[in-house]
Formats: structure tokens, sequence, C-alpha cells
């Protein structure tokens, strides 16, 4: 056993709570360095620490903690340094200086029995006083259930999470209801409610366990893109998962089924519909969302009502003439039936790739509908798309999610009782929108209003479950559709039109000769992502004049690997915004966050912002403060959205970005590592939606060879969606109620 002193943390895993820390233990000569689970330690605590001496071959020796206590610092500087660590709210160095001075060692009995009297030290108003006061009272009870988790291996940001959710009744739930955690708070998956279960002694075999299994199991599958799995693939991955007997996950179904946990339902098979139908497994939500869907979007389809009836014997000639002498350019044929599509049907799509003439034919729809006083809404999923969608058309647009006015919890302001006062809906990217998303936007265009989506369905299918857009476009289904394909002259001469459609077709783009197009070929990985940092943050912006941060995007395959999303950011990072003395920053598990950062959320937060802040929002740092704890981030919506410390496992870093994040923005340049460590994601519509993100201008950094994996690589199989089926009419629901399900 020692004890000491934590001086300063020089790593913490926030993931699992590993620490390593430098402690002071009293005895004169060089701090000690010590590692392990130091959960929720701060710099200036007194520990006692239990566990082994060891040796580190580049460190030296070292103190592997097992366990430890705290023991609150008895001296000046020791309460100084423990207060200003960041450990409460409203106190950051100059404070605790202040402080310190003012109180000497009484400083901790002060705030602990008569923090009223905090107001004597100057600077510190009643306010800042309250909210001191609230704060050392809220850690003293997360220090609570800290140390009741340590034992299960929980990291520290987990066990804020779980303390904001339950409160005093966290260590109850921890103990009695474990697999509760999986399903309430955000970043507890199955597998880390499962570790704290069998701490607390459920069973292995027990049955709460094994359904809570197949339901993780299911919603890893959506988070796949799937929104049902095949009953027999279910069982198979939760045996696998769980490893417990296949009886007993099969009596465990069948009791979620009859529990309303799961809906089983019969559905034609993925293959086409061929072979024998097969037993789809839904999550409650998804299962009620494609039902909805699909007769929601019958409903507008069959309505007779219509609030753009001046378009039902209009003279189409005239018409077009009139809108050739607005926008100076006559519409190609298939454009020109694309607008009478989206004007005189209820429901419509409009596909194609760049050059083809969507954004002028969208403009043209608008144009024409505005003339004949049609109130029309413009949106798309994200805030860049939305930008470009009111800069192409003069009017005003918003994201989806803003557009329906989503609040916590996820319900619409807009739905079916209220529905949006629109004659036209456009959205634009329609490829990005997700099951559970394009339900809600249905349910709330009202009867008779028209819906007209545009998206490149040959893109990457939506990050969230389903694939509707090109559901919709399933043959024999009951939505009309035009798609265009001739790529127009001017857009000939753009390189990235005309790589994005070889590749398309399967072709290797041309990557020599183009002034807007390039490859600097590197077959190692590691070079790969050291010349991709290169090009992005120094080439670049030194040959066109672009700005590294806001104009040029790095778009990685994956997340993992030396030219991975995650290790690109380091790198980006130190180029772009590197540490400087006069600069504050937050380190968060291995992530440091500074003033200029760029970022992106990582999960769906209805309780932030306006109308919340939505997975893959990107944004700036504008603000960081060390006593507030907290910084103000800059979304592409222009609007502020603060986050406390403990909120940054909701931000990534995003110099780089996963080319699934990227859909729906576009940027002045992409640099794209496509090197063979990311063998198993090279697909062509993969690279195709890579490419087509770039206005002016693409670099690929990587190999040859792994580029053409990537052409000749057409995506594997389908997701499990049963939309297009449904909008069909090839699954008949047994209870016709619930065709209007939520």
């Amino acid at each position: 056993m020692i004890e000491g002193v934590l001086e300063r943390i020089t790593y913490a895993n926030e993931e699992n709570g590993y620490t390593v820390a430098r402690v002071d233990t009293g005895r004169g000569g060089d701090l000690l360095t010590v590692v392990g689970s130091l959960l929720g330690a701060q710099p200036g605590e007194s520990l006692r620490m239990e566990g082994r001496w060891g040796s580190h071959a580049q460190y030296g020796k070292q103190f592997t903690v097992e366990n430890y206590t705290t023991v609150l610092p008895a001296t000046i500087q020791g309460i100084r340094r423990y207060l200003g660590s960041g450990l409460i709210k409203g106190i950051g160095p100059v404070m605790a200086d202040r402080i310190t001075t003012h109180f000497g060692v009484d400083t901790l009995d002060v705030i602990e029995s008569a923090p009223k009297r905090l107001i004597e030290v100057p600077g510190l108003g009643p306010k800042r006083t309250k909210m001191i006061a609230a704060a050392w009272e809220e850690q003293k009870a997360i220090k609570e259930v800290m140390i009741f988790l340590q034992g299960v291996g929980v990291s520290t940001s987990i066990a804020v999470r779980i303390y904001k959710k339950y409160g005093d009744s966290s260590i109850a739930v921890v103990k009695n209801e474990p697999y509760r955690l999986a399903a309430d708070v955000w970043g507890i998956g199955f597998l880390t409610a499962d570790k704290i279960a069998q701490s607390v002694g459920i069973p292995h075999d027990s049955p709460e366990r094994v359904k809570a299994g197949l339901q993780y199991a299911l919603s890893q599958s959506t988070d796949q893109g799937h929104c049902y799995l095949p009953e027999e693939q279910l069982i198979s991955d939760a045996v696998k998962l769980l490893q417990v007997d296949t009886g007993l996950v099969i009596d465990c179904l069948a009791e979620l089924a009859d529990e309303e946990g799961v809906v089983r339902e019969k559905v034609p098979s993925a293959e086409g519909g061929q072979g024998d139908p097969v037993t789809a497994v839904y999550l409650v939500p998804f299962h009620r969302a494609e039902v909805s869907l699909a007769a929601q979007t019958q409903r507008l389809l069959r309505t007779p009502e219509d609030r753009m009836p001046a378009f039902r014997d209009v003279a189409w000639d005239k018409a077009l003439a009139w809108l050739a002498g607005r926008t100076g350019a006559e519409l190609a044929p298939e454009q020109q039936a694309a607008v009478r599509l989206a004007l005189t049907e209820k429901v419509a799509v409009l596909t194609g790739g760049p050059g083809c003439g969507k954004s002028f034919t969208v403009r043209s729809i608008v144009e024409l509908a505005r003339a004949k006083k049609a109130k029309v809404v413009l949106a798309a999923p994200t805030g860049r798309a939305a930008k470009r969608l009111a800069e192409l058309t003069g009017a005003e647009a918003s994201t989806v999610h803003r557009l329906l006015e989503l609040k916590p919890g996820g319900d619409a302001a807009y739905d079916r009782d209220r529905p949006l006062d629109a004659d036209l809906v456009v959205v634009d990217e329609a490829s990005m929108l997700d099951l559970l998303l394009a339900n809600k936007l249905v349910k709330a265009v009202a009867p008779g209003a028209h819906l007209l989506l545009v998206g490149d369905v040959d893109q990457l299918p939506s990050v969230g479950a389903g694939e509707v857009l090109r559901d919709l476009l399933a043959d024999g289904g009951p939505v009309p559709s035009v798609r265009l394909t001739r790529i127009f002259r001017q857009a000939q001469q753009s390189g990235v039109v005309t790589n994005a459609h070889r590749i398309n077709s399967g072709v290797h783009p041309i990557t020599q000769g183009l002034p807007d197009f390039f490859l600097f070929a590197e077959d190692e990985t590691e070079d790969a992502g050291r010349v991709t940092v290169d090009v992005a943050a120094r080439r670049i912006p030194a040959k066109f004049g672009l700005d590294p941060r806001r104009d040029v995007q790095v778009l990685a395959p994956m997340h993992r690997g030396p030219a991975g999303a995650g290790a690109l950011n380091g790198l980006l990072q130190q180029a772009v915004t590197p540490a400087r003395p006069d600069l504050p920053e937050k380190r968060f598990g291995g992530r440091v966050f500074r003033v200029g950062d760029k970022v992106t959320q990582i999960r769906n937060n209805y309780e932030k912002g306006q109308n919340g802040v939505f997975n893959g929002t990107v944004g700036v740092v504008t603000s960081l403060s060390l006593d507030d704890q907290r910084l103000t981030v800059l979304t592409d919506e222009d609007e502020e959205v603060p986050y406390d410390f403990d909120e940054l496992d909701e931000l990534a870093h995003a110099y780089a970005v996963t080319i699934h994040r990227s859909q729906g923005s576009e940027y002045p340049a992409v640099v794209i590592p496509v090197t063979t460590g990311a063998w198993m994601m090279l697909q062509r519509n993969l690279l195709y939606t890579a490419v087509t993100r770039a206005k002016k201008l693409v670099v690929l950094v990587g190999s040859r060879k792994a580029i053409g994996q990537a052409v000749r690589t057409v995506s594997a199989g389908r997701r499990c969606t049963a939309l297009d089926h449904r909008l069909a009419g090839r699954i008949v629901r047994s209870h016709p109620a619930e065709q209007t399900a939520p």
C-alpha cells in the first residue's frame, strides 16, 4: 500500500477507466508513476492505494493500482490543487487560488457546511456561490456511485451519466435492474450492463439476461442498417453472444414476443421476394415505423384532395416556355418529365447522379409551384444540405428535424393530427432518410399536398436503419419516379463528375491530366495516412488557397487504422489547431478539445439546442471555459450549442470523418485515403459517395490496387427491410388498426 497526493493525470481512457498518473508520496525526489483504474480520482486528492510494484521498459518503476480510497487534502497547497482541477463547476485555477487564500485550510469545511460564506471571496457573487454549492453536493453523490461502480470497471463518464439518469436511486438500479442501463443510459450497451449484472450476481442463464441479449442483438442489427433480422439469424447471433442453450433463447424470444418487446411477422424473403417467406423479428419502434410509412405513403398517393389543382390541366408547353424565360435555360426531356411528375403526383421521387441536372430541375419545380401561389416547404437531412438547397432555390430551407420541430423523446410537433401547412414539400439528399425519420416526415405531410423526394440512390444508404429511397424506387411499387441520366456538357468538363460516373459504372477513375482530380500513389497504409494529412493541411491550402478547416474535408473509408478517421483526426488537429500556451484546452479520454476545433455530434440529443442536435451535425468550438467546465460549438446551422465537460463523449473531432458520416454534406475539396488496410470496406458505392461530396477538387491518396478493389466491388446484399413489399401490397396485416400505427 502507498499514500500520496495525485499531482496530474497524464492519460485517462474514459471507456474503461484505465489511468496513468503522477503521484507525490511526500518523500522528496521525483513523482511516482501509478497506473490502473483510478476512476473519478482528481488532481489534488490524497489517495491510499493498494496494488503491486512493477517496471515498464520505457517508463521505469511504477505502481499498478488495484484499489484505492480518497482522503480530502489537508494542506492549503493540496486544497488549491484539488479545487483548481475542474472538479467543481464554477471553480477554475484562478478562483481556487482566491478561495484558498481567503479561507486557508478551512476551505473545504466552508464549502461543505457554510457555502454562503463563499460570497466573501472577491469576484464570487450569489449566483456562482449557489452553483458551487450545488456542484459540490452533486460530485459527492457521484463519487459514491463511482466508488460502487469501480469494482465493475465502469468508466467515469458513464458513472456520471448513471447518476444524472437515476440520481439517488443509481446504486439500487445498478444492483437490482442492471439491464435497464442498456436501454436507459446512452453509452451503456448490453456488454457493459452484462458485466455489471454478473458482478451483482445475476445468473448467466437468467431469462432477464437472455431477453436483454436478444434486444441488444436486434439493436446492433439496426445500427448496421437492418430494420429486422430473420428469426433463425437472430437466434444464432444470440446464442453466440450469450453462450447459452438454443432452446433457452427460443423460449425467451417467444416470451419477448408475447410481452410485445419484439414483433414477429412473415415477410417475403430479402432476395427480391423469391423463395420462401421468412419470419422477421423487429424491435417494436422499427416495425411500427415501417408499417406506418407504407400506410401513410399510400394514403397520400390515394387521397382525392389536391392542394395544387392548377397543375391538373395546365398548358405545359406554355408553362415550360415561361420557365425557360425565367431561368435562362431549357429543360431536357427527362427534366421536363420530372417537373410534370412532381407537380401532378402526390408523392414522387427524383434521382440521378452528379451533373445530370437534379438541382436545376428542383429549382424549376419550385419556380413553377410558386408562380401558381403554392406554399412550398424545403428541407434536407443535414444543415449543410439545407443551406445548399436554400441557395439553389432562393427560398428558406431547414433540416428535417427543425422542420418537424422534434422534441425530447423524439416526438414531432407536426404529425398526422397537426400537418405542415405546405402545398409542396421538397426533401433533398433523400438517400440519407432512415426509416424512423422518413416515417415522421411523411406523417406530417397534409392530405392533398405533394411530396417530392430528391436524392442519388447509388450513394450509400442512410446511417440509420432502412433503405427508404431504394425501397420507394423498387419495381412494382406505387411511387412514380424519374431518373436523370444525361450528363450535361458543362458537367462533362469536370473531372470530379466524370470520375464519379466512371466509378458508378465500374470503371477505374482517370487520375492523370485533370485539373481537379489527383492521385498520390502510396502503397503502405502508414505512408498514405501521413500524405493525407500533408495534402489536406498544407498542399491544398498552398496551391488552391482553400481554408484547411472550412473548405477541405478528409473522408476515410473506416474509423480505425493508420489511415482511418480516428488516427487522422489527431494528426490533422496537430497540423491545423496545434496546442498553444495561451489557448485553454480540455483533455477528455484520448481526445483534446481546443477553441477552433472542427467537431461533430455523434448521437441524437433532443435535449440540446433549440430543437435538438443530431448525429452528424458539424461545428467549430468557439469558446472553452475551464472555470465553467463548458465549451460552446457553433454548428453548421449557425446555432451556438453549449456542452458541459461531462458531455464531451457526444463530440468527436471532424477534421477527418468516415465516408458514411459525410452523407448529405458537400465540400469544396475532399481528400480520400484509399488503402488496402480498409480492404473489407472498399465498395463501389462507398468511393462513389466520397467523390460526389466534392464541389471542386478530389485528391485520392493510396494504392491503385485498393482503388481497383473499391471500383469492382458492388455492395454485397440488401439490408433487411420490408418497406418495398408493404408498399406493393405483398404483406397483408392481420390487424388493420395497425396500418396507421405511430
